[in-house]
């Protein structure tokens, strides 16, 4: 009985942790998103009356920033991926000696505020940084355009951001691959890129689909790089929640936003899951 019992019991600080950190508060939050305002009550003041219509209301008032968080998400995603991937690549066969270096490179940025970072990336794409004067000397953008306040600032800033959740999983899963798989690739007379495509890219895919999803998910629910780096014509849906949160004081709206977002990235995530044919990580 000693011996059943004692796994159990080790869980229980965990199990614990969940539900007082996550379990209750995502229960609060469902229970206020269905909320009214109080008659005759002051501002922030609700009562439970079950509106599910909260819902529909919040979807509907906010489907251009709802729209916008995933477009962003998504083009930042791939971005991101189209970076790391060759990068994973370089840090598992070519590195060398300075793997461990270059790998302390990557998640440098963590030693710094996500805040700060964020910031740093306004002053970069700013009048005063170096990116618009040289595009602008070269003839890329005119000399009215700014890259502040705008989408490829956001998005930018984005996958920045979050570039070492794609590359981290990415170098996990190609560092497993057997050197030797890719030399009978070309004893079987297989150019390079047969071997990427027929090879390589198959064993990575674990390390894909888990980038990817780190990636995508926080990106979804980002209003940092929105807020900084955006104006607002680029507001994301967390910048809304946020707002009705902390400003506007509209608790039923911004649960209902919450779990709305929540329930779709839940949906997209097994849906890309099961396409890319990894059910095994859900």
């Amino acid at each position: 009985m000693k011996k059943i019992s004692t796994p159990y019991l080790l869980l229980i600080p965990g199990f614990a942790f969940l539900f007082i950190f996550f379990i209750l508060p995502i229960a609060n939050l469902a229970q206020t998103s269905t909320q009214t305002p109080l008659l005759n009550g002051d501002t922030g003041q609700y009562e439970q009356t079950f509106r599910f219509a909260n819902y529909i209301d919040a979807f509907i008032e906010n489907r251009e920033q709802f729209s916008r968080s995933f477009i962003y998400a998504i083009i930042a995603t791939l971005i991101a991926l189209l970076i790391s991937y060759p990068l994973a690549y370089a840090l598992a066969f070519k590195a060398g000696k300075y793997k461990n270096i270059l790998l302390v490179l990557v998640v440098a940025p963590f030693f710094t505020s996500f805040l700060l970072r964020t910031v740093a990336w306004k002053q970069i794409l700013g009048e005063e940084g170096f990116v618009v004067p040289s595009l602008r000397t070269i003839g890329v953008i005119s000399e009215s355009t700014t890259l502040t306040s705008t989408s490829f600032a956001v998005v930018m800033g984005m996958t920045y951001n979050f570039l070492p959740f794609m590359t981290l999983p990415l170098y996990a899963s190609i560092d497993r691959i057997d050197p030797r798989t890719l030399e009978a690739s070309g004893d079987l007379y297989a150019n390079g890129f047969t071997t990427f495509r027929k090879v390589t890219l198959p064993l990575s895919m674990p390390g894909v689909v888990a980038g990817t999803l780190l990636t995508f998910i926080p990106a979804a629910g980002d209003y940092v790089n929105a807020q900084i780096l955006g104006s607002p014509n680029t507001k994301m849906l967390g910048n809304v929640i946020e707002s009705r949160y902390f400003k506007i004081v509209d608790y039923p709206t911004a649960a209902a936003l919450s779990f709305t977002l929540m329930a779709a990235i839940l949906i997209l995530v097994t849906i890309y899951i099961r396409k890319a044919g990894t059910e095994e990580l859900v």
